[in-house]
């Protein structure tokens, strides 16, 4: 019998021993990083909810409570009973049974209303049939990424948990080594912006943080091959974490599957969806500019088959000796600040992905209050000692006062925007100037990715700012359905809109190295009545750089053609989910507790010696400017 084995042999006796008389346990199993519990009274365990927090405290694990499939009521009365239990203004937009793990998942406009103060309606819904509901939102954008990775994932279900349970297993093994250090492997990011990744290794564990590649830098990947890293084989490293979505962290995730990785993505939901979106148009950009993707789509459902979602805030173990908090990180939807605690409180690491340390119209600031922070991994894009963002009132006001100046010439506004986040800022903006009158209303064309990306943050409201997370609950005052956004389907739509009245663009890429903002620049570039507003970072090597230096005269299409830029060119800061110099500094400053040692990466050098030197200096921290395929053993 396997350790595990026995684990949860003695698991299911210490359960059985503290449940009260009547409360059958049938059997336990772990799924990931959680233990199931299985029983023939899943109506007690509802009934008496301190039960299963008790447990949880006790054992210190996070527990779910499943019906044992025998004691089940059918499908189609549960469906009945559930309706009448549920407040009809919730809007059930769909309920799906499953059988094999006694759960039934609840599609709702408002899942708020389904799960009931404090998850009363849940409690009801299974003491009255039995089964575990799980609730889901029904996007008020219909969204294809959301709806594919839904159903995927419904088809998938049985080989899911099957991994699951293998991971649970690798989670909750014996501790193999007597040995305690912890080391951080720079693979990516250094002295450069882009191409993030990092291993995270112990004397037990690897754990590879990021994946992405270098905007406008064909072939710089990730140091993969490195013995801490892929070298040893892709069973060398136990768990992947992704702190968000953007491609310089996310894109070659799925080509760990493509090297035979067969382990857990730990991220959050929204990033996992965002994730899948994001890579997938990465591999139709390549294919479109002929270059030969890396990987293939299968692997991005591979990915997403593999993901394990994470709750802000939820202390997760992910291995022996590792446990995982992800925080908000300001910086995009689901965007993450990675906290590990290692051993029995030997050691703490953070990693702070992209951050932006204050409030924005989408997000709260970053989050920089832990229990234990020795060691900080901190991007440093905006670190330079001159980087300081214009404030974001006066960054909102030149906005407007360009895009009036363009309607009165009778040009158009071309905004290169990521999908993920600057856009969806920019939208909320212009909204409001439009509806308190500040600029005439005019169509707003959204290109690219744009419009799904806007759908994906309608679905997950939890992750916005509160007063954003209202106005998209009640429905009618949702911002991004205002009437003048418009999605962008065609090339034919495109011409049309050139040829048109004054207009707003946003379109993809940010950084301009591709996608149908090419088009956009080859309609709008030679008219000198219309403007192209840069509002995002334009990474070195990248067109959107090339541009705001000053080039004028751009190659487009397979690079035979060149186009005239006549258009005005602007550049408005402050809209940059990145944390200026000052923002940097200040998390750093305000952090709780303290970190020892700050390792500035995610730069060009003269960023992050700047900011190495500045902390160092101002703060008495010490601090590195790491390059890549560095390490630092710590302990």
């Amino acid at each position: 019998m396997s350790t595990v084995e026995q684990q949860l042999d003695e698991l299911e006796a210490t359960i059985t021993d503290e449940l009260p008389a009547g409360v059958s346990v049938t059997s336990v199993a772990y799924e990931g990083p959680e233990l199931v519990v299985y029983t023939r009274d899943p109506k007690r365990f509802a009934q008496e909810d301190d039960l299963v927090r008790g447990l949880a405290s006790r054992l210190r694990k996070r527990i779910t409570v499943r019906p044992d499939p025998s004691v089940l009521s059918q499908p189609e009365r549960a469906r009945e009973e559930i309706m009448d239990v549920v407040p009809e203004e919730a809007g059930v937009t769909d309920l799906d049974f499953h059988a094999d793990t006694g759960e039934v998942v609840i599609e709702a406009q408002k899942p708020g209303m389904v799960i009931g103060r404090g998850g009363a309606t849940l409690r009801e819904i299974t003491k009255t049939v039995g089964w575990t509901p799980e609730v889901v939102r029904t996007p008020p954008i219909e969204s294809s990424t959301v709806t594919n990775v839904r159903n995927f994932l419904k088809q998938e279900r049985e080989e899911r948990r099957e991994i699951l349970e293998r991971v649970g297993r690798q989670i909750h093994r014996e501790e193999m080594s007597d040995d305690e250090y912890v080391r951080i492997t720079t693979l990516g990011c250094c002295r450069e912006v882009g191409r993030a990744s990092f291993i995270l290794s112990t004397p037990e564990t690897r754990v590879l943080v990021d994946c992405g590649d270098k905007p406008g830098a064909e072939g710089e990947v990730p140091y993969l091959q490195a013995p801490e890293a892929l070298g040893a084989g892709p069973q060398n490293i136990d768990a992947v974490v992704l702190t968000h979505a953007h491609l310089d962290h996310s894109a070659l995730i799925p080509l760990l599957f493509k090297y035979g990785y067969d382990g857990p993505i730990y991220t959050t939901e929204p990033t996992r969806d965002l994730m899948g979106l994001l890579t997938l148009d990465y591999l139709d950009v390549a294919a479109k500019e002929g270059r030969t993707p890396p990987y293939e789509s299968a692997m991005v459902r591979e990915a997403i088959k593999h993901t394990i979602p994470l709750e802000y805030g939820d202390v997760t173990d992910i291995a022996p000796d590792v446990k995982l908090t992800l925080h908000n990180a300001g910086h995009i939807l689901g965007s993450s600040v990675a906290h590990f605690h290692v051993g029995d409180g030997l050691y703490n690491v953070a990693f702070t992905g992209d951050i932006h340390y204050g409030d924005t119209r989408l997000f709260d600031g970053a989050v920089n209050d832990f229990p234990r922070v020795e060691t900080l991994v901190m991007e440093s894009t905006y670190g330079g000692r001159n980087d300081y963002q214009t404030d974001q009132d006066d960054s909102e006001r030149k906005l407007k006062r360009l895009i009036r100046e363009a309607h009165e010439k009778g040009g158009k506004v071309l905004i290169p925007a990521f999908a993920v986040g600057r856009s969806q800022e920019i939208m909320l903006v212009i909204e409001e100037a439009m509806r308190e009158g500040e600029i005439p209303s005019m169509p707003v064309h959204l290109d690219g990715m744009i419009w799904e990306a806007t759908a994906i943050h309608t679905t997950y409201p939890e992750y916005l700012r509160d007063d954003l997370r209202s106005r998209i609950f009640h429905g009618e005052d949702n911002p991004f359905l205002a009437d003048e956004f418009n999605h962008i389907e065609s090339g034919e739509e495109r011409q049309e809109v050139a040829d048109g009245d004054p207009a707003i663009v946003l379109s993809t890429s940010g950084m301009m190295t591709g996608g149908p903002v090419m088009s956009w620049l080859e309609l709008l570039g030679p008219d000198p009545d219309s403007t192209l507003l840069f509002v995002g970072y334009q990474a070195q090597g990248t067109l959107g750089r090339r541009i705001q230096n000053g080039r004028r005269d751009v190659a487009v299409g397979d690079g035979r053609d060149t186009v005239s830029v006549n258009m005005d060119v602007e550049t408005v800061d402050g809209f940059s989910g990145h944390a200026d110099r000052a923002g940097l500094e200040n998390y750093v400053k305000t952090m709780s507790p303290r970190p020892e040692k700050v390792l500035c990466v995610h730069g060009d050098e003269r960023s992050v010696q700047d900011l190495s030197s500045g902390l160092y200096h101002d703060h008495n921290v010490r601090t590195f400017a790491p390059k890549n395929l560095e390490t630092f053993r710590f302990l």
